[in-house]
């Protein structure tokens, strides 16, 4: 029996989730979340084979959660159910960690041949996800997949908020690195200032959301 936490704010759409994957005898929700704090409690009490994760949650985008749940339980996989269907969205899920992103508006079925696909050690995307890659392999990327793993978290803190001092400080690295990284990425993403990045990631959903 595999066991699922369900993370989703809206009571209706976790039930409609629920049923539906408990139509499989060898699929279990063993709990349900409606926050980022109660998925992180439920995930380390219960060790799920597997987490369905909605991005839009009342206390925080679901993205950095994916991070936070992969620390709390290494082992759980993780999918992604979500209403975006972006590009940038599912590029960051799956780089965060997750193993799969089914967008909400495919067929039920597909939720749970994601589950079992994700369950066996595939990368999972819905269809309609699969066919937008494939009939855009050309097309030019976001140009935040440019940036290599130390600018994106330099990327990401400045445009939390963050000051030079600070993010150095949180990345254990030189202040002089930071500014270095900054004037980098700054250049791969054609920003101007620091509000610019703050646009970028606000737009692509790529930090939390404020109470």
């Amino acid at each position: 029996m595999y066991s699922i936490v369900l993370v989703d704010d809206h009571a209706i759409v976790r039930e409609g989730f629920k049923r539906l994957i408990e139509l499989e005898p060898d699929l279990e929700v063993v709990a349900e979340c409606r926050s980022a704090d109660d998925a992180v409690e439920a995930v380390g009490q219960r060790r799920p084979d597997l987490v369905a994760l909605d991005l839009s949650l009342p206390d925080g985008s679901g993205l950095p959660l994916i991070e936070h749940l992969r620390s709390v339980a290494a082992d759980t996989r993780i999918v992604v159910l979500s209403m975006h269907d972006g590009e940038p969205y599912v590029s960051e899920a799956l780089r965060r960690g997750a193993s799969g992103y089914v967008t909400k508006g495919v067929a039920p079925e597909e939720l749970v041949a994601g589950l079992r696909a994700v369950m066996q050690g595939e990368c999972f995307l819905s269809s309609d996800l699969r066919k937008r890659r494939a009939e855009r392999p050309s097309e030019s990327r976001d140009p935040i997949h440019r940036l290599t793993a130390r600018e994106r978290e330099v990327f990401l803190l400045l445009a939390a908020g963050r000051a030079p001092k600070q993010v150095a400080g949180e990345l254990g690295i030189g202040q002089k690195t930071v500014y270095i990284h900054r004037a980098s990425l700054m250049g791969k993403l054609g920003a101007g200032s620091e509000l610019d990045l703050y646009r970028m990631a606000a737009e692509r959903g790529l930090l939390p959301r404020k109470n």
